[in-house]
């Protein structure tokens, strides 16, 4: 099988593309590098460019006329970047993906697995998510997400182009082999932003704890990137079969279970020499509670549940740490 994946010399994208050579599955990867990394093409098929220029798919297919399915990841992502630019992230997430879309289908490629959000959903009471639960997705980044999935329903009922959208929410870790990792050497997130902590030695800040879940701490679901990316191979391998008399389908990848950031506070400590220093504070305008997957479909349909725990991801995302700057260089 050989499959083209959009946005691959990115973080999800290119681990993407290490679980497919695993698996024997070959990657072409095309990529702009406005936020992926050149590196991480190394030893794959990569064409550089944008996925919305006819010229760049075309040639893809020039070169890769047995391409059996598309993966498509590219997608600009940061939460804060998207309130303050939403046309820019409109036009990158949206406007591009229905062209790159276009492109596609004059190719004659049908299979497009898409790489989605769980942060289109509005969470339920208990702050779980199932592929049913209503959607009230709250930044401009999240909402891109949810238009291109109905734009791929949409197209996909008119046109032979069928869609699996996965959808997760907080990505950590990295390919275990280090191949690939995140690209950010200061990632905004919790988990990054706890390593900074250790490394310069200062407290770390719990932002709002009277929420109403099981510490008081917000609650977010951290799922390994290599069990994303298993998820993924899976989704390809059996995509006619998941898919069977649907046009398209989501199906939602995560623990089952969340973490809240004092859990993970605790479990990076666990596996630190010397433990980061905690302090609490107000939670800021804008924070949620949070929420997690349930992930029973993933489950019956893909075989897929997630293997590692977060202790391990936090491991995998410290090795990688180590060594980004380098790799990166």
């Amino acid at each position: 099988m050989k499959v083209l994946i959009s946005g691959g010399a990115g973080y999800i994208g290119s681990t993407v593309a290490s679980a497919c050579l695993d698996a024997g599955i070959e990657p072409v990867i095309v990529d702009s590098l406005v936020t992926g990394r050149r590196e991480f093409t190394r030893g794959r098929h990569f064409v550089e460019g944008d996925i919305a220029d006819g010229a760049v798919i075309d040639r893809v297919f020039a070169e890769h006329p047995d391409i059996d399915a598309v993966v498509h990841c590219a997608a600009l992502i940061v939460v804060p970047d998207s309130v303050a630019d939403p046309v820019g992230y409109y036009r990158a997430n949206v406007s591009t993906s229905l062209e790159f879309v276009g492109h596609l289908l004059r190719h004659g490629a049908t299979r497009m697995l898409f790489s989605s959000s769980a942060s289109i959903y509005r969470a339920n009471d208990d702050f779980s998510v199932d592929e049913d639960s209503p959607l009230g997705p709250e930044s401009p980044y999240a909402r891109t997400k949810a238009v291109c999935e109905q734009m791929f329903t949409d197209v996909a009922a008119g046109t032979p182009l069928r869609v699996l959208s996965l959808r997760y929410f907080n990505p950590i870790g990295a390919d275990p082999g280090l191949r690939t990792g995140l690209q950010l050497r200061r990632p905004s997130h919790a988990l990054g932003k706890l390593i900074e902590a250790r490394d310069a030695r200062v407290p770390f800040s719990v932002t709002g704890t009277g929420w109403p879940t099981r510490d008081g701490s917000g609650i977010r679901d951290y799922v390994h990137v290599w069990d994303l990316a298993a998820a993924h191979v899976a989704a390809l391998q059996r995509f006619d079969d998941v898919l069977g008399a649907h046009r398209s389908l989501a199906i939602n990848l995560g623990t089952g279970t969340g973490t809240t950031v004092t859990e993970l506070v605790e479990a990076f400590n666990g596996v630190v020499d010397e433990p980061v220093e905690v302090r609490t504070a107000d939670a800021r305008p804008g924070d949620v509670a949070g929420a997690y997957t349930r992930s029973d479909r993933a489950r019956d349909l893909l075989g897929w549940t997630a293997e590692h725990t977060v202790a391990e991801g936090i491991t995998d995302s410290l090795r990688w740490a180590a060594v980004r700057d380098e790799r990166l260089a």
